[in-house]
């Protein structure tokens, strides 16, 4: 009679265990007490780019966002990078732990078995009080006798308020935060080598062109010293051209400290030693801006993995509620011991030597001090945290893209009238040589337009290098690339 009253306590407490305390989670919404934004614009107030509300799905396959760019150098450095990072490493780990941890939590749904470890081990030896009770033998004696034991103890909370199954929604949502957060180290990784990468390409183009004004004002120098030699021109003359090379000169220490630099640093990104690294002086083709559609679909704004993994935290956080929430409640025990006792070796596994027990108890809090009270005061907060932190990060992503939509849009202007102050430039430069050629003009005039040539073209590079790094940036806080223009 007794075991069936147990047994039906075990099965009551098992069909209580669907009862969960604290509230279920809904997302809240994304900016308080203020609808989000439903369009954007690249500062162009006739081209609305229309964006629908996101939800987070960074689930969704990215790709090689950076093929984009048509490099075979940043291919290889992304592939590198995304392989050997040590960061992405690290992340990789903490996604691992995160996985461990829901398995730990899921445990707690299930009995739990121990064999041995009783307070007195698996075998004593035991010397009585003479003074003690005797159990049969004389008054104020005292005798020896062994012990063996072989237990095995069950133990099993009922989740009867649904703090285990708190714990474990907890737990899951961490995990799926963990794989999110490995998703942004991996895109931020991607973005700072396409950056650095082209920031180094940039450098790049500027030393050529340096080294081409350098040798340009090398001739300029040679052609003004025979002219002076046949009288045409005075001291003046070779001492500005000489002025103007050795100025010019100057300039490719500076560039080569910044290359050298950037070409650690990818190295570092990459798990590489900046020892012996290497790139490639010329790409198969060089990179090019890619075209960004006239209406980039919302659903890219969804796949940012940064919104998905505070969205998460959110959950978990809510979690953490329902938890300490259960506090308050009683907890429900099952108990259980089984196995052989005896105080002979030779008849320790004896059928008559065996025992077992089994029983519910029952905790209930009368007084903490106030300890439960802390601890949801606790969880609210850091649900309250997790929701400003949640919010934020989608206010950052529509900045960040309407930061980088306006990039787009006022640097491609500005580059074709850079394009327009090199081609007249140029056209100085020219004009400014003839006439010095044609003894019109002195070598001042000369030298101000080399300078100024070399300034346009080199802010032409610098801007082309700036707009590549602007649809990185973009590309970025999207999270991920957008599909090819059709032509």
């Amino acid at each position: 009679m007794k075991t069936v009253f147990y047994i039906s306590v075990m099965a009551l407490a098992a069909g209580l265990t669907g009862c969960a305390v604290g509230p279920d989670y809904h997302r809240p919404a994304a900016l308080p007490n203020q609808p989000l934004p439903q369009t954007f614009n690249d500062g162009n107030p006739t081209n609305p780019t229309v964006w629908k509300v996101a939800a987070p799905s960074a689930d969704q396959p990215r790709g090689p966002w950076w093929q984009l760019f048509n490099d075979s150098e940043l291919n290889r450095l992304e592939s590198l990078a995304l392989t050997n990072n040590q960061n992405l490493v690290a992340a990789a780990a903490r996604l691992e732990q995160a996985h461990a941890l829901v398995t730990a939590a899921r445990s707690e749904f299930f009995p739990k078995l121990t064999a041995g470890g009783t307070p007195s081990g698996d075998f004593s030896r035991q010397r009585t009080s003479g003074n003690a009770p005797q159990n049969g033998h004389p008054a104020g004696t005292s005798y020896t006798y062994d012990t063996f034991t072989a237990p095995i103890y069950l133990g099993w909370e009922a989740d009867l308020w649904g703090r285990v199954r708190r714990q474990s929604q907890a737990a899951k949502a961490r995990f799926v935060a963990s794989a999110d957060d490995l998703e942004s180290a991996r895109l931020a990784v991607a973005a700072e080598v396409a950056a650095d990468y082209f920031a180094l390409r940039t450098l790049d183009d500027e030393y050529t062109l340096v080294v081409n004004t350098i040798e340009a004002d090398r001739r300029s120098l040679e052609l003004t010293q025979n002219r002076r030699r046949g009288g045409i021109v005075s001291d003046l003359d070779v001492a500005q051209a000489a002025t103007q090379l050795h100025t010019a000169e100057t300039g490719l220490p500076d560039i080569e400290l910044s290359r050298d630099k950037m070409r650690h640093a990818l190295a570092v990104i990459c798990g590489r030693s900046p020892v012996d690294f290497s790139i490639a002086t010329n790409s198969s083709t060089a990179a090019v801006v890619p075209d960004i559609p006239p209406g980039l679909p919302s659903r890219l704004l969804e796949h940012r993995p940064d919104i998905a993994a505070a969205e998460r935290r959110m959950a978990a956080a809510n979690a953490g509620v329902g938890v300490a929430k259960a506090a308050f409640f009683p907890a429900v025990r099952i108990n259980g011991m089984a196995g052989f006792q005896s105080v002979d070796s030779s008849t320790w596994f004896d059928w008559p030597s065996h025992l077992w027990s089994v029983g519910p108890s029952v905790e209930l809090p009368l007084f903490t001090g106030g300890l439960n009270r802390a601890k949801l005061a606790v969880a609210h907060a850091a649900y309250d945290e997790n929701v400003a932190t949640y919010r934020q990060t989608v206010l950052d992503a529509f900045g960040e893209v309407q930061d980088g939509l306006a990039a787009q849009h006022w640097l491609a202007e500005k580059s074709d009238s850079e394009n327009e102050a090199v081609l007249a430039a140029r056209r100085t430069l020219e004009i400014a040589n003839n006439r010095y050629r044609a003894g019109l003009v002195t070598y001042l005039d000369v030298a101000t337009a080399q300078t100024e040539a070399l300034n346009q073209e080199r802010s032409a590079v610098q801007l082309h290098g700036a707009r590549l790094t602007a649809a990185v940036n973009l590309i970025k806080a999207l999270g991920c690339g957008w599909p090819p223009v059709e032509k």
